[in-house]
C-alpha cells in the first residue's frame, strides 16, 4: 500500500514538473538560439560571441550548491521559485543590455539566467524524491520528456519575437521575463515534503570527498559531465556555424528545434530502456551516439549535415545524461541528497562552462572561416568521449560487490 501511495504522489509531482519543463524550459532553447548571435552583435571581439551563453553556464555552476542547500532546508518549491526569479531577472537585465547596446550589462543578465538553468537541472532529482525504486528511472525520463514542448515552443518564439522590435532580439528577452513570471505559479502546486530537520540521531552520511570517490558516483558524474558538456560545446556553436556557412537565421532556429526535439523525444522510452537493459548499457549507447554526431559534423556543412549531427547530438545527450542521472540517484542516501546533488551539478556545469567558453573560441578563432571552426568544434569531442567511455568500462569491469 505504501508503494502505491508513494508512486501516486510521485506521478502527481512528475506531472507538475513536466509542465514546468515544457513551459519554463522554453526559455533555454530561445536563449541558446539567439544568445551567440546577440553576443556577436554586441561583443568588441567576435571570439567573445558565445561568452553570454558561457556565463549562463557559469551562473548555473555557481548557483548549484547554494540552490541545493536551499532545497535541502526549505524544500524544492522554494528553490524552484528562486530559479524562476533568477530567470526573470536575467531576462530583464539582458533586455536592458540590448537596449543600451552594452555587452557588459548583457553578460550580467546571462549570468543571472544561470540561476534558472541550475534550478531546472534539479527538476530531474525532484522527480525521484518520492518515487519508488522501480518508478525512479521512468519519473526522471518523463520529466526530461517535458522538454519536448519547450523544443517546439522556444525556437518558434524566437522566430516571432527576435525581430518584433527595432532592436534585434529585444522582444525575445521580454518574452523570457513573461515565461518566468507566469510559469512560477506551477510550483505552488508541487507536493514534495521538505526534508526533516537534522537531529542528533540523523545519519550524517558520507563527506563530499567520500561521495565523489565512490566508484559508481564518480563514473556517473563523469558521464553526466561529458554528455552535457559535449552537447553544449556543439549546440552553442551551431547557430554561428549555420549562419556562417551561408544559411538564414531561421534555418539555424530549425536546426536547434530538431536538436532539442531529439534531446527530449527519447525520454518517453529512455526510462523503460534503462529498466530493461541496465543503466550502464544505455549510458554507453549515448556516448557512441555522441561520437556519431561528431563524425557526421565532420562530413560536411550542408544543411542536412547540421540537421543529422544535431539530432544525433540530442539523442546521445538524452541517453548519456538521463542514464548518468539515474545511476547517481540510486547511489546516495536521502540524507546525502543536498550534499551530493549540489556537488554533482557543480562539477557537471563546471565542465559545461569550459565547453561553452571553448566553443566560441574554437568556432570563431581557430581558423579563417566557419567551416574550419566547425571542424575544430567536432574534433574537440574525441578526448572527452574517450574519458567517459574509459571510466564506464572501468566501472563495468570491476567486481559487482565493489562497484558501489
Amino acid at each position: 500500500m505504501s508503494h502505491t501511495v508513494d508512486d501516486t504522489r510521485a506521478r502527481r509531482t512528475v506531472f507538475i514538473l513536466v509542465l514546468a519543463q515544457a513551459f519554463l524550459g522554453a526559455q533555454m532553447p530561445m536563449i541558446f538560439t539567439i544568445g551567440g548571435l546577440a553576443g556577436q552583435s554586441l561583443a568588441p571581439n567576435v571570439c567573445l560571441a558565445t561568452l553570454p551563453i558561457s556565463l549562463i553556464v557559469v551562473g548555473s555552476m555557481l548557483a548549484a550548491t547554494p540552490l541545493s542547500a536551499v532545497m535541502q532546508k526549505y524544500g524544492r518549491r522554494t528553490g524552484f521559485l528562486v530559479g524562476a526569479a533568477g530567470g526573470a531577472a536575467g531576462g530583464a537585465i539582458g533586455a536592458y543590455g540590448l537596449y543600451l547596446g552594452s555587452f557588459p550589462v548583457f553578460l550580467l543578465g546571462s549570468l543571472l539566467t544561470g540561476i534558472y538553468m541550475s534550478a531546472q537541472g534539479f527538476y530531474r532529482f525532484a522527480a525521484a524524491d518520492t518515487a519508488s525504486e522501480a518508478f525512479r528511472p521512468k519519473a526522471i525520463s518523463y520529466v526530461m520528456a517535458g522538454g519536448l514542448a519547450s523544443a517546439i515552443i522556444g525556437p518558434q518564439l524566437v522566430k516571432v519575437t527576435s525581430d518584433a522590435m527595432v532592436i534585434p532580439f529585444l522582444g525575445s528577452y521580454l518574452g523570457v521575463i513573461t515565461i518566468n513570471v507566469v510559469g512560477a505559479a506551477l510550483f505552488l502546486f508541487i507536493d514534495i515534503p521538505k526534508p526533516a530537520p537534522p537531529t542528533a540521531d540523523t545519519p550524517r552520511g558520507r563527506s563530499r570527498w567520500e561521495l565523489i570517490t565512490t566508484p559508481r558516483i564518480a563514473v556517473a558524474v563523469i558521464c553526466a559531465m561529458v554528455s552535457y558538456a559535449l552537447m553544449n560545446l556543439v549546440m552553442t556553436s551551431t547557430p554561428l556555424a549555420v549562419v556562417g556557412c551561408g544559411f538564414e537565421q531561421n534555418a539555424a532556429a530549425d536546426v536547434v528545434t530538431a536538436h532539442v526535439l531529439a534531446m527530449f523525444v527519447p525520454s518517453f522510452f529512455t526510462g523503460h530502456l534503462i529498466a530493461r537493459f541496465g543503466v550502464e548499457r544505455i549510458v554507453a549507447t549515448g556516448l557512441v551516439i555522441l561520437a556519431g554526431a561528431g563524425a557526421v559534423g565532420l562530413q560536411g556543412v550542408e544543411l542536412e549535415n547540421f540537421f543529422v549531427a544535431l539530432v544525433l547530438l540530442g539523442v546521445g545527450w538524452n541517453f548519456g545524461f538521463i542514464g548518468a542521472t539515474t545511476m547517481l540517484a540510486g547511489a546516495h542516501e536521502p540524507h546525502e541528497r543536498g550534499r551530493m546533488q549540489g556537488l554533482n551539478d557543480l562539477i557537471v556545469f563546471g565542465g559545461v562552462t569550459v565547453a561553452s567558453l571553448a566553443s566560441g573560441g574554437l568556432m570563431n578563432c581557430s581558423g579563417g572561416d566557419a567551416v574550419t571552426g566547425w571542424t575544430s568544434v567536432n574534433l574537440a569531442m574525441a578526448p572527452f568521449l574517450m574519458l567517459a567511455g574509459g571510466a564506464l568500462i572501468w566501472l563495468v569491469l570491476r567486481p559487482e560487490e565493489i562497484r558501489q
